[in-house]
């Protein structure tokens, strides 16, 4: 295993930090596309997609020279099964991605002069949305897994989830951590918190599936996360 530059404290910043601001831009957003479309669903959607497009783009390409801006547990753990990350590492990026997305969520609200603390009851459940999770995700890890160059990931990242925001049923969770945080939240972004675990269980489905996937198109091994760290690979 190829040992990351940086600390683990450094890294684990980065993630959590990176975490708060994505969920904070996805909630956010979301609030504020809400206010102003006049009910337009389509417009409030296309807002809180250009946000978040445009906020992973800046995070990774920031923050993954750091700790490789994974923001999401299942990019974690699949980075520990193909041996590029230490599982005790792993556990604990997902401890600080799920912290930081549930900070991310309390944060806009504040923003928004909303309650503070609110459980979702936005209703997100059935077969379709549970196979666009895991589409979703698939797609996302594959290119994760399979991007090339560094210089690449944060607009392929950010590309796959925009993209994803319109063809999927679900409007692309693909995040476990997200989909905590946003079970947090009773706004345009939130899910019912009875609705979680089937998400999160087609999210690891779909990363998984994208791993066998990418061990036979990408046989290459590659630095951890999104993003190549400075380091050698």
């Amino acid at each position: 295993m190829t040992a990351h530059p940086e600390s683990l404290p450094r890294r684990l910043g980065a993630e959590g930090l990176g975490s708060l601001l994505l969920a904070a831009t996805v909630v956010g957003s979301g609030i504020m596309a809400e206010r102003l479309s006049g009910g337009n669903l389509a417009v409030a959607l296309l807002a809180n997609t250009a946000a978040t497009v445009a906020v992973l783009a800046v995070l990774i390409a920031l923050l993954g020279p750091v700790s490789g801006a994974h923001f999401n547990p299942a990019v974690s753990i699949v980075e520990a099964l193909r041996g590029r990350l230490a599982w005790r590492d792993a556990g604990s990026y997902t401890a600080l991605q799920i912290v930081g997305c549930c900070a991310g969520a309390l944060i806009a609200h504040v923003m928004f002069e909303l309650p503070v603390w609110q459980l979702s009851a936005h209703v997100r459940t059935g077969a379709a949305q549970w196979l666009a999770e895991g589409v979703a995700t698939f797609g996302l890890l594959l290119v994760v897994l399979g991007h090339r160059r560094s210089e690449d990931a944060p607009w392929m990242v950010a590309a796959w989830i925009g993209a994803a925001y319109w063809f999927t049923a679900s409007t692309s969770f693909a995040n476990p951590a997200i989909t905590i945080a946003r079970s947090l939240t009773n706004t345009f972004a939130g899910i019912r918190p009875a609705d979680m675990p089937a998400f999160i269980g087609a999210q690891f489905v779909g990363a998984l599936s994208a791993l066998a996937v990418a061990r036979a198109l990408f046989p290459i091994k590659k630095a951890t996360g999104w993003v190549v760290p400075r380091r050698l690979l």
